[in-house]
């Protein structure tokens, strides 16, 4: 994951869904558990769901939705989104269902159940509209029900039997003809209902971890397939005002993908691969939360359909690369706590560094290792990492920070894996190379670690860093005892000398919300309710040149209300802005108004920045050449 926020109806459904009663050996833990979401009777915004798990021989058995999911470290209860839960006897009558907690549910005189019946919502109102309470999930592991649109996160809307979690699962899913539909999941082959209104697509799970695993969307979505090497690659976007095309990214994802298949040479690879990108238009019940969530297959992603075409193409290398870089960690490198995944008690691994920080770092190395972006645009990104992570706490031990993600102050340090975890990859990268002459890498202990494990075999967590201690040298085994383990901030400086680097101050370019890095030019007021540019934003070269002042309140962006509320949508699509384009801003300063009208020139600010030493030996030229080129 990368984190860049009618009951009659059913029951009328139902009716000629009844199973005839199984014979007493029809033992529900040798049948597949059927399950069936209906999107042609959706009521209230909340789609119907059977589960018949076949025929129980004990009294009590014990449903659940997933409390947390694998990949997003955070609290989801996707319990919470279910509604007039019901067990269902042979014979049509009610059974005892009691809610435990807010994920589970026990039924009595389990010998009895033929089905489960439940509403679902869907996740993507309820973190607009804030409704329900507690931690609401990430929106790329949410769920969607629109009119044209449906985002089916399996999780979101079917559970698991404690005692059949190894079963296999038959799902039908009724959907209008009309929809588009795409899915990596089995397909066993589509049915048209009489009247040719609506169509069934049946798939098939291996266990329940591949109904989490394979995502799907379904309604007016735009379409492309094209191979990459020897990879199927299937673009999904929706778009709901029509703004981009599966087709205009096309070529984006072609490159980024040619690219990290050349980047990771042998490693194995998936025969089809599936981008769901659902760009959220900011209305009241988008999504908020902009990102990604990585499954073996695929990945689903979230992000501003305000972007420009140049804006999302960005956008898109950024996020799809890391989360298609998790086929190394932890999908083929993972500790048992991955493997053997408890949803409702999850206990988590101590290497989030590897998972989320070696995927990260590949995630932006690959750019320059392929030739995608030049060295200095890779220096600056390396620089805003840096800055970044300390602005978190960068004396926290890694390995405690994600054994206890959940817990805080664990939890609110969570970004760092994405800024501290990937300069871990990269000093290692730097060490393993500079100890072998070349020959070794950040990316080939990986291929040696995924070749002696595997997507079937998990690591013990304790065991890791003694493992690559001895796989590698002892100068990689001290810096994770040092750094990661241990809770000592790393310096930089020693790494970037190796290489021939030095640092100093050069105007950078940035774009029109930071001052270069990640020093945000916007600063809010959560009392009055407003936002203002900080001082930071003197800084940028733009806001400087139109005679911004720290504190002007922000009222308006090309006539749209700025307020806390929609900030994240407003302030996101700043992204997107390209030189050239014309702008329009509505400030207040000291109660009077001030507007800009200009036309967007190049932002530059200036900040500290990696700079290659023209005094450096040419060892460490040798060092910086393997370490960027190959």
């Amino acid at each position: 994951m990368k984190n860049y926020l009618a009951i009659l109806g059913l029951s009328v459904i139902l009716v000629g869904c009844g199973s005839a009663k199984p014979k007493v050996d029809d033992l529900a833990v040798n049948n597949p558990i059927e399950t069936a979401l209906d999107l042609t009777a959706v009521v209230d915004d909340k789609v119907p769901v059977i589960i018949n798990p076949g025929r129980f021989t004990t009294e009590t058995v014990t449903y659940r939705l997933p409390r947390v999911v694998q990949g997003t470290y955070s609290v989801s209860d996707f319990g919470k989104y279910v509604d007039d839960f019901k067990a269902l006897d042979y014979d049509g009558n009610e059974l005892a269902a009691v809610k435990i907690d807010t994920n589970t549910w026990t039924i009595a005189s389990a010998t009895k159940l033929d089905k489960l019946q439940y509403y679902v919502n869907d996740t993507f109102d309820i973190e607009s509209t804030g409704g329900i309470g507690g931690e609401n999930p990430f929106s790329p592991s949410g769920t969607n029900i629109e009119s044209d649109n449906y985002v089916l996160n399996l999780h979101g809307f079917i559970g698991y039997f404690d005692s059949l979690k190894n079963n296999q699962y038959a799902l039908d899913v009724t959907a209008p003809a009309t929809f588009v539909r795409t899915s990596a999941l089995e397909d066993k082959g589509m049915k048209s209902s009489s009247d040719g209104t609506s169509i069934t697509s049946s798939y098939f799970a291996q266990r329940y971890f591949d109904i989490t695993d394979n995502p799907m969307m379904y309604g007016k979505l735009d379409v492309e397939e094209f191979m990459v090497g020897n990879i199927k690659i299937v673009l999904s976007v929706y778009s709901p005002n029509k703004v981009h095309t599966a087709a205009s990214q096309k070529e984006t994802v072609f490159k980024m993908m040619q690219a990290q298949k050349e980047y990771l040479g042998d490693v194995n690879t998936t025969p089809r691969y599936d981008i769901y990108l659902y760009l959220s238009d900011g209305s009241e019940t988008a999504p908020k939360g902009m990102g990604a969530l990585e499954h073996h297959t695929s990945t689903v992603v979230v992000l501003p359909e305000s972007s420009s075409k140049e804006g999302l193409a960005a956008s898109i290398v950024d996020v799809v690369a890391h989360e298609f870089f998790h086929i190394v960690t932890p999908l083929s490198v993972h500790s048992e706590d991955v493997h053997y995944f408890d949803y409702n008690k999850p206990t988590f691994s101590k290497h989030l560094w590897m998972y989320e920080g070696v995927t990260e770092y590949f995630a932006q190395h690959f750019q320059v290792y392929e030739g995608l972006v030049e060295n200095d645009a890779y220096y600056n990104t390396v620089m805003s990492k840096i800055a970044t992570s300390k602005n978190l706490d960068d004396a926290m031990s890694f390995t405690i920070m994600s054994e206890n993600i959940l817990e805080e102050p664990y939890a609110s340090n969570y970004y760092n894996v994405y800024m501290k975890g990937a300069l871990i990859g990269m000093c290692i990268d730097i060490l393993m190379r500079k100890e072998s002459d070349g020959n070794r890498s950040m990316l080939s202990l990986m291929k040696e670690l995924s070749g002696k494990y595997g997507k079937d075999k998990p690591f013990v967590d304790e065991d890791l860093i003694s493992e690559i201690t001895a796989m590698t040298y002892p100068s990689v085994g001290a810096f994770l005892k040092t750094h990661v383990e241990g809770d000592v901030p790393i310096n930089y400086n020693n790494f970037f000398t190796m290489a021939g680097l030095t640092l100093g101050e050069t105007e950078v370019p940035t774009n029109y919300i930071f001052a270069g890095g990640q020093n945000i030019i916007f600063d809010a007021d959560q009392e009055k309710g407003n936002i203002f540019f900080s001082p930071m934003a003197l800084k940028n070269s733009f806001w400087a040149s139109q005679g911004v002042q720290a504190g002007d309140v922000i009222k308006k962006v090309n006539g749209a209300d700025l307020t806390l509320q929609n900030a994240q949508q407003v302030v996101g699509g700043m992204f997107g802005w390209q030189e050239g384009q014309d702008i329009t801003m509505d400030l207040e300063r000291n109660g009077e108004p001030v507007k800009i009208e200009a036309k967007l020139t190049k932002a530059t600010a200036k900040s500290e920045s990696l700079i290659e030493d023209e005094n450096a030996t040419e060892a460490q030229k040798a060092l910086r050449a393997s370490w960027l080129k190959g």
